[in-house]
């Protein structure tokens, strides 16, 4: 399913990470996934949100960079080979894998989100697969 990522742009050093989630926090929006990685001078947060427009409009109010891009939720089956089985079938395709991540409930279930160099066509390839 094609869902709204919301990527913030932070200066690295202390208090950068709980200001957004503050700011995030007092919109009332609830956080479903995140990413953090950083370089010496910057972190990139991304966050699955409940409302990623009105949180945007927050982080922007506050002086925050931040963009709302498209990636893939993919819903993951709890097998062996599972994920490599889907990541050849993008790889066949000549599709890139940007960057992906994962937010796991329980041992049971699993939730994927993918960014690739061709969104629309790895969707197909995923539910062909499912």
């Amino acid at each position: 399913m094609l869902i709204k990522q919301l990527s913030v742009f932070l200066e690295n050093k202390p208090g950068s990470l709980e200001e957004t989630l503050r700011i995030i926090k007092e919109k009332n929006v609830n956080i479903r996934a995140l990413s953090l990685a950083d370089t010496s001078e910057f972190g990139l947060l991304r966050l699955i949100v409940d409302k990623p427009e009105e949180a945007k409009d927050a982080l922007k109010a506050a002086g925050f960079t931040s963009i709302l891009n498209d990636v893939l939720e993919i819903s993951l089956q709890q097998r062996v080979g599972y994920l490599q089985e889907l990541v050849s079938a993008v790889s066949a395709a000549g599709i890139n894998v940007e960057y992906m991540y994962a937010a796991s409930s329980n041992t049971s279930s699993a939730t994927l989100m993918v960014k690739t160099s061709d969104i629309a066509k790895t969707a197909e390839i995923i539910e062909a697969l499912s």
